[in-house]
């Protein structure tokens, strides 16, 4: 079952342990594999005795795996007889914070290395203000994808300016990849021998312990790249069959990562700048290619402040620009003297992986991996452009390798074959419902299925509309509800659907249903909680905000889980 190297590496791990370390591993795989079965969940860390401190758990959190963890750690800490409490940075008054004692952090990182919006208020207020901190222990448990090339980015800062305030750590920053319950749970024990045994802080070792979970990459070829809209669109959705040699491991629910590449073009359109040699090899960090090739695969599209910060520095001019690209900032301005080739390099950050949810199943799709892609277009000062990773994925030749790895994501999987599921996936939000349609329909699960769809016409744009027709006429889709927002004179979207069904949506959500949203974050996914927390209130006579309070326990639990970008 296990490859040569995992079951040396399990057997090197075996013959170091003590008995008590063996038993231990044993109850928290048994616990681990238990709990993913629903989705992340992080054993109880057993501890028998009361354990006199009060820890603050303050979370930062854009897609909601930070205040997952931080809820879990809560209930753990409570089962424990620690008096803990949690809260969403974003909502923690800042003039408490010199009265605290210990602060436990868990803080995600979005973009290029970037705080969750929710925490970035909190963090300027830690650079702005002098503050004595010294009084305060505290901990940072950041989360983070290491695909990406600032990993952790958010924890690392938020450590080190806690450590320049005087606050004295409990435990070395841990930064975590996305399989993280592991490196929680072994968090979580080490808070608690430091709680038990009162250790000084000062004395532990400020190291950073990174843990990644080492993604297998895979190569695969475009079979099929079809576009689901009919003329007349005013959307460019493609559907692509990537096909292997090797066997994918992947489940419903999961991501395709890729790393796209900048055109030949575009890297040409630098190299005049700078009438540089395309050929010539240039050095950085102990990794030599030409420059034509770095340029690649740099990230020269959509440049943060920071970046554009550090250009501005090389032009030797202002740029007041809040996101750009780096060619139209370079037609912008003449190129110093001293500004070579060389030193944009440097500054420039490796591209960053995309996600797409994948649209197939195993178990229906042997040996392939489908995607429902949309050619993003946007405007930006009169001038259109498409978006980076959609357009990479449009213009790739048939037949081509295509280097991916696949996202898991524990936090969007499908419930026991006999439970209800309820869809509600606008645009190319249905691409992770037609993995779970298809892999339903596959293995003969019990359990009802009931899809919301959206998009702009009908004509035009139902995609997948002969296999949706196809599972209603097998049974396999239970209910079907569609949303096309352009083809009446007033707009008709998916959570207007959702309130017309409101009696029916409610009870299937007492019923025990699980509850799953999928498309754009904003506003598709708040305008859908709000109709969502309407019903609730409507049909179970309950004001708003405890309606609000059942999604939020539906989410807690793992029966309402969200895929939003």
């Amino acid at each position: 079952m296990l490859s040569d190297t995992k079951l040396n590496y399990l057997q090197q791990l075996v013959q170091n342990a003590s008995r008590e370390e063996i038993i231990w591993t044993k109850g928290y795989l048994a616990g681990f594999l238990e709990g993913s079965k629903n989705g992340i969940q992080i054993p109880v860390v057993a501890s028998t005795e009361n354990i006199a401190v009060k820890p603050l758990i303050i979370y930062g959190t854009e897609t909601g795996n930070s205040k997952k963890v931080a809820s879990q750690l809560l209930a753990n800490f409570k089962k424990n007889k620690i008096q803990a409490k949690a809260i969403d940075v974003f909502q923690y008054d800042t003039a408490k914070l010199e009265k605290e004692t210990i602060i436990l952090f868990v803080m995600s990182t979005q973009g290029e290395g970037e705080f969750p919006q929710n925490a970035i208020q909190f963090y300027n207020y830690l650079q702005t203000h002098d503050l004595d901190l010294q009084h305060i222990s505290f901990a940072v448990l950041g989360l983070g994808d290491s695909s990406y090339p600032l990993f952790c980015h958010a924890g690392v800062l938020l450590d080190e300016i806690l450590a320049k305030k005087g606050a004295k750590r409990l435990l070395p920053l841990v930064k975590s990849d996305v399989d993280f319950a592991p490196n929680v749970l072994q968090w979580e024990q080490d808070l608690q021998q430091v709680f038990k045994q009162q250790v000084a802080p000062e004395i532990l070792v400020s190291k950073v312990a990174t843990v990644t979970s080492h993604k297998k990459n895979y190569t695969g070829r475009i079979k099929n790249k079809i576009v689901l809209n009919d003329v007349g669109s005013n959307k460019e959705t493609y559907h692509i069959e990537i096909v292997t040699e090797e066997e994918v491991l992947y489940e419903p629910g999961d991501a395709l990562g890729i790393v796209p590449k900048n055109t030949k073009a575009d890297a040409q359109i630098i190299i005049d700048y700078f009438q540089a040699d395309a050929q010539k090899l240039i050095a950085i960090k102990d990794e030599q290619k030409t420059v034509e090739n770095w340029l690649q695969g740099k990230n020269i599209k959509g440049l943060s402040k920071r970046s554009l910060e550090q250009l501005g520095q090389l032009l030797q001019a202002e740029i007041t620009f809040e996101k750009a690209d780096l060619i139209d900032v370079l037609r912008l301005f003449a190129k110093p003297d001293s500004f070579q080739i060389e030193n944009l390099l440097e500054i420039l950050l490796p591209i960053a992986p995309r996600l797409y949810s994948i649209a197939s199943s195993n178990e229906a799709h042997d040996g392939e991996v489908h995607l429902t892609v949309n050619l993003n277009t946007f405007n930006v000062n009169n001038q259109l452009k498409t978006g980076f990773a959609s357009q990479f994925l449009a213009d790739f030749p048939l037949h081509e390798t295509l280097e991916f790895y696949i996202h898991k994501n524990q936090n969007f999987r499908l419930p026991k074959e006999d439970t209800d599921i309820i869809m509600i996936g606008p645009g190319t939000g249905i691409a992770p419902f037609r993995s779970f349609l298809s892999q339903r329909d596959a293995s003969g699960a019990e359990g009802k299925n009931w899809l919301f769809f959206g998009e702009q016409h009908f004509v035009q744009d139902f995609y997948y509309q002969t296999e949706i027709q196809e599972w209603i006429a097998t049974g396999v889709l239970t209910k079907l509800d569609t949303a096309f927002s352009r083809d009446q004179e007033h707009k008709i979207y998916v959570q207007d659907r959702i309130k017309e069904k409101a009696k029916e949506f409610n009870a299937w959500l007492e019923s025990g249903a699980h509850l799953y949203i999928c498309g754009q974050k904003n506003p598709m996914s708040g305008d859908v909680e709000q109709a969502i927390v309407e019903v609730l209130s409507q049909e179970r006579n309950i004001a708003a905000t405890e309606a609000k309070q059942i999604l939020e326990e539906l989410e807690a639990t793992g029966k309402y889980q969200k895929d939003v970008y």
